[in-house]
């Protein structure tokens, strides 16, 4: 039986080697991929046509957002410690001697 296995050039080989696959197949996945990025990076405001503004708005946001949630935490903290503190400072003065 004749074999009638035709072997691809050593450059095309060498050439989806490098590429990690067919030329076809590698420009669709990187197309899908970043059209994903773009849908993310377009989430968190990022902008194609001005990305170094972009990026310092976006580390401005994380900024702002790390003391907001601090000032968040603080707010709920003293609004929780208005009712857990009496509490517990009443239930050490009045409760029940505990022998050791």
């Amino acid at each position: 039986m004749p074999n009638d296995t035709r072997e691809l050039p050593a450059s095309h080989d060498g050439l989806n080697r490098f590429l990690g696959g067919s030329p076809l197949a590698v420009v669709f996945r990187l197309i899908l991929l970043s059209i994903l990025v773009g849908v993310v990076l377009a989430a968190i405001g990022f902008d194609p046509y001005n990305i170094l503004r972009s990026i310092q708005l976006l580390f401005r946001r994380i900024w702002d957002l790390g003391f907001d949630a601090i000032n968040w935490l603080w707010r709920y903290f003293l609004l929780g410690a208005v009712i857990v503190i009496p509490i517990w400072f009443l239930s050490r003065l009045f409760g029940a001697p505990r022998g050791r």
